[in-house]
């Protein structure tokens, strides 16, 4: 297994000092914990440890998708870009020439294109900056109609997910007078649900992760965001910054391992993902979107 974690050597000159204490709750706001039953089952104190194993301190992150483009593209003089060509098995050595950019809309978040002194290739990474141990951070989000016709889903499965989402209005009063949660179907219909991820749950999470074409991701990014626009008040958070990179097909495996069962909450979670009505949008029609979640900073579990 090809995998990388470490604190960010040059973390201090992207962002400030911020202190010494670790994040407990940057975004305790966030209003999507519900989903998870399980995560509500890990106290905060033994997420923060599982993040900070193999790690060191230091004092800053990263800013978004555009500060780890410009990394890789001062490769020569940055050592994070060369731990990171390392871990997606270039020799530093043979390396004549690397430029990163940003495609738009796509799976790959950066494109990282490498000359070396044999060959040139392109790499796609798919990147989670994170701010909170305990949030979650969604990998795919598309209309129901969408996710149908990319995993030829069968009209019953079809069906179901319309009362899931609320494109079709609730056969049956329960929580919400706009759609159905899946315990709240029948059970015929929420065994067919569930039946279907599990049997085709290998190009399911392949998609979600690693998209396909062009510029699908094969390699998959969790790095720490930095605080620097954050209000005064929460700067007196200590953040552990630091990075993890490896195979979108681990990050596939990993995830994507576990049961796939209908959550307490009467959402879907397959593996360590968990997949929901978008909600929001103050009611438009986009809060009718499909839309699947991790914790990103879970994927810090593989080096146990």
């Amino acid at each position: 297994m090809r995998l990388l974690t470490v604190a960010s050597p040059l973390a201090s000159s992207l962002a400030k000092p911020i202190g010494l204490a670790f994040l407990i709750h940057l975004l305790a706001s966030i209003g999507i914990a519900q989903e998870s039953q399980s995560q509500k089952d890990r106290s905060p104190k033994s997420r923060e440890e599982e993040v900070r194993l193999g790690s060191q301190t230091a004092t800053g992150g990263f800013q978004n998708e555009d500060e780890i483009r410009d990394k890789f593209n001062n490769w020569q003089k940055d050592s994070d870009a060369r731990s990171w060509l390392e871990a997606m098995n270039f020799r530093i050595s043979d390396i004549q020439q690397v430029r990163a950019a940003k495609p738009h809309g796509e799976k790959a978040d950066v494109e990282v294109r490498v000359k070396t002194n044999s060959s040139e290739r392109v790499e796609g990474i798919s990147i989670k900056l994170v701010s909170n141990p305990q949030g979650f951070n969604q990998i795919d989000k598309r209309w129901l109609k969408t996710y149908a016709q990319m995993w030829n889903m069968p009209s019953d499965v079809h069906s179901a997910l319309k009362l899931f989402v609320g494109e079709i209005a609730p056969t049956e009063p329960g929580r919400d007078s706009r759609r159905m949660f899946l315990n709240e179907l029948s059970k015929s219909q929420h065994q067919a649900v569930v039946d279907f991820f599990r049997e085709n749950r290998e190009k399911i999470v392949s998609d979600l992760f690693q998209g396909d074409g062009e510029h699908a991701a094969g390699w998959f990014m969790v790095t720490l965001k930095s605080s620097d626009n954050a209000p005064a008040s929460s700067k007196k958070i200590e953040l552990n910054p630091r990075w993890m990179l490896c195979s979108t097909k681990e990050a596939v495996a990993f995830f994507g391992s576990g049961e796939v069962q209908i959550t307490p909450s009467g959402s879907l979670r397959i593996g360590r993902i968990t997949m929901q009505r978008k909600g929001g949008d103050n009611g438009r029609e986009s809060a009718n979107m499909l839309q699947f979640k991790i914790n990103p900073t879970e994927l810090f579990e593989m080096r146990k």
